[in-house]
């Protein structure tokens, strides 16, 4: 079994280690492994060749085989993901604010590193290369434990890294991969609490609950997404059609992905139509409401779990509401807090969406398949969190600092 009170103190040993470098030198380090991810790309493939060979053996669903599958174009896109996080703007050191309290101290509160972060996630292996470069950047060591499905291309990919930094004297060990993917190995990190700071897991449902429910590590829960399309009343039919098939069909395994289409009844006879044709047209299976299978000449009847799975499939559940009071209602009962979207032309009933609903992330006329670090400005992402407490959102560098108060005196004590 792994000695993971090993890889800890080793993190933090690095995580003082990358304190000291400047952000010229962090920059240099990161250039150099997207040079070497380049480099090696058809060692890459190679691994994830095996992967996938054993996701078709266990009977993995090709859209979950996307998720894992790696290519020439998507390994330079990661590659350029770490470079986007090189041209962004280092938030170490900085002194958001400094102020003179009535007692002539200058007090500054200032951007430091977490310290150590853990991350298990699943099966999309450029989740190693995203984390890994932004823990980087800001002076986190990052302990990774990818799944089972992504074992060899995840382990190939930090065995670049660390070749990197080890060639370019950097600190090798601020990187490190859990090479155990037994469950009791995950359990014994999620209780690590010696040596991480911060413990982000990134997958599926059943990862984010375990997780919740065992660790006594500090949690920062990103999103499953049970994300919906409401199209209002008011709506342009042809782009509430291109928006939602968009979200649900340009790639349906990943978290920014609809779910759920809500339709105002005023425009169902109308749009229900239009958009059945246009999903058919990209396989995709319709589970409808009562009302939308008396329009839907190919939807099954809707059960009330629908309302409430993530398929991560093409699969799409569709509701017909009665206004748009009921469409918020319904996103707030059902969804998991990560993207929303309503088609209008309303600017009223855009403005009560964005203002009632919530989550993380709220569209007016767009898709929600642009929830994602890399769009919003922020080079790579850590996940999109769904909770509230430090961090919502797409996390990028910003999302993994801490604050430090620094006060400057003449010799003042107090009374």
């Amino acid at each position: 079994m792994m000695d993971l009170q090993q890889l800890g103190s080793q993190a933090q040993t690095s995580a003082h280690e990358l304190s000291l470098l400047s952000t010229q030198e962090k920059n240099r380090l990161l250039n150099e492994m997207a040079k070497d991810l380049e480099k090696n790309t058809d060692k890459i493939l190679a691994a994830n060749q095996i992967d996938l060979k054993k996701a078709v053996e266990n009977g993995i669903s090709e859209t979950m085989q996307d998720r894992l599958r790696l290519t020439k174009e998507r390994i330079g896109d990661m590659a350029d993901g770490i470079r986007q996080v090189v041209q962004l703007a280092d938030p170490i050191g900085e002194v958001e604010k400094m102020w003179k309290n009535e007692d002539g101290l200058m007090i500054g509160r200032q951007k430091v590193p977490l310290g150590v972060i853990g991350i298990i996630y699943e099966s999309r292996p450029n989740v190693t290369t995203d984390a890994a470069s932004l823990c980087f950047k800001t002076g986190n060591a990052v302990i990774l434990r990818g799944g089972k499905e992504a074992f060899q291309s995840n382990q190939i990919l930090v065995e670049i890294l660390q070749a990197s930094l080890q060639e370019n004297h950097g600190p090798v060990e601020a990187i490190q991969f859990v090479s155990d993917t037994s469950h009791e190995v995950a359990n014994q990190m999620m209780r690590l609490t010696d040596y991480l700071d911060v413990l982000i897991p990134r997958g599926g449902a059943g990862l984010i609950h375990r997780v919740k429910e065992n660790a006594t590590v500090p949690v920062i829960e990103t999103g499953t997404g049970n994300n919906h399309v409401y199209v209002d009343k008011d709506a342009q039919l042809q782009m509430a059609i291109d928006i939602t098939v968009n979200a649900k069909a340009s790639r349906p395994s990943v978290c920014n992905a609809i779910e759920t289409l809500l339709i105002h009844e005023q425009v169902a006879k109308q749009f229900l139509p239009l958009i059945e044709q246009a999903l058919l047209e990209q396989n995709v299976q319709i589970r409808g409401d009562q009302k939308a299978c008396e329009i839907l000449s190919t939807a099954t009847l809707a059960t009330e779990e629908d309302w409430g799975t993530e398929f991560l499939d093409y699969i799409l559940a569709i509701k017909v509401v009665d206004s748009l009071e009921e469409a918020i209602a319904h996103i707030n009962r059902y969804n998991t807090k990560h993207s929303e979207a309503i088609v209008t032309d309303n600017y009223f009933a855009s403005q009560k969406f964005l203002q009632e609903v919530d989550a993380a992330a709220v569209y007016v006329n767009a898709s929600t398949r642009f929830t994602d670090g890399f769009v919003f400005g922020f080079g790579a992402e850590i996940g999109i969190s769904t909770q509230k407490l430090h961090a919502r959102g797409p996390m990028g560098l910003n999302e993994l600092t801490s604050t430090k108060y620094i006060i400057y005196g003449d010799g003042q004590i107090r009374e």
